[in-house]
């Protein structure tokens, strides 16, 4: 039996006809993204330990929660709800320096880890471009960080609430006064809001150590830090030497501190319409600024640095070689 002559064409166009299917299928960015939670285990290993320890801390402390309980009553309503979610605030505090600490210390070595050990060899190989490799990296501290984070401080907070109201039933104190009193509901929105706006004002600085560890050859922590500490010291010692001649001069300073630690007051109002102010311990979600936020020139400079210095990484992945 003859096989006809238009077999063959066909089975060519078809193939052709199901490749860009069959990329679509594959989602480079979700497999890109997934691929870097397999090779840094140490993104859900490092908060999960500190999560423990905390855990542990605390069960620890709850030898004195039945007094604490006992002086509860005699305090005022606010003071109430600070007292009750101070330990929890607490915890959530911890593990949020945690994974800023992973996000900083994961994008160090996120391009310089394949450049040096060669593998970026064989991810160039495959339908990846540099640009799906690069933003799934700033994925991590941007999106999968702070979900998890997220994640595990509800987890934690649950699991502590569990343990002080075992505790209070063993010793005969009034387990009522930590569910009725303790303000979760809002705990829980400001903490996804917090963890929300700490990213997007920390991304020039994530992506600024992405850009570092696309360029450096060794050292990538020292080039990340060195220059910023060097423009402030020469700034600090020009301040000292023109100080007499009415040259002040501490905004580089100002900046990088603003960087690190200003989205908190542009993302919250600190004071109350009664004039209080609030308890970082506990803050409303009525206080909460979201207009001020959103409309703060230092959110959007920063996330138009933090796009530029992604797109410098992009077009190092491109053209630089293996070490």
């Amino acid at each position: 039996m003859s096989i006809p002559s238009n077999a063959v064409p066909e089975s060519s166009f078809e193939s052709q006809a199901m490749a860009p299917a069959a990329v679509a299928e594959t989602r480079p960015m979700y497999w890109s993204v997934r691929r870097e939670l397999w090779e840094n285990r140490s993104i859900y290993i490092a908060p999960l330990a500190v999560a423990g320890v905390y855990l542990l801390g605390y069960w620890i402390s709850l030898i004195r929660l039945p007094h604490n309980i006992r002086e509860y009553a005699s305090l005022g309503p606010a003071d109430k709800q600070v007292m009750l979610a101070m330990p929890y605030t607490h915890a959530a505090m911890l593990l949020a320096l945690i994974a800023f600490l992973v996000g900083a210390f994961y994008c160090l070595d996120a391009l310089h880890g394949e450049r040096r050990d060669r593998s970026i060899l064989f991810w160039k190989s495959l339908p990846v471009s540099d640009r799906t490799a690069v933003l799934s990296k700033a994925m991590i501290p941007l999106v999968v960080l702070p979900v998890l984070t997220f994640v595990l401080i509800v987890v934690l907070q649950v699991v502590m609430l569990l343990l002080s109201t075992v505790v209070l039933l063993m010793s005969g104190g009034n387990a009522a006064t930590l569910w009725t009193g303790l303000p979760w509901i809002q705990m829980e929105l400001v903490l996804l809001y917090s963890l929300t706006v700490i990213a997007l004002w920390h991304a020039p600085i994530y992506a600024w150590l992405l850009l570092v560890s696309g360029w450096a050859r060794r050292a990538t922590f020292l080039w990340a830090v060195l220059p910023p500490l060097l423009i402030s010291m020469f700034e600090s010692i020009a301040f000292h030497l023109f100080e007499k001649m009415g040259f002040h001069s501490s905004y580089f300073s100002a900046l990088l501190t603003n960087r690190l630690f200003g989205w908190a007051p542009e993302a919250f109002d600190y004071t109350m319409p009664d004039g209080r102010q609030v308890d970082m311990h506990f803050i409303p979600v009525t206080q909460i600024a979201l207009g001020k936020f959103l409309s703060s020139p230092g959110l959007w400079v920063g996330l138009a640095f933090a796009a530029g210095f992604l797109a410098l990484a992009v077009r190092l992945r491109r053209d630089r070689e293996p070490m």
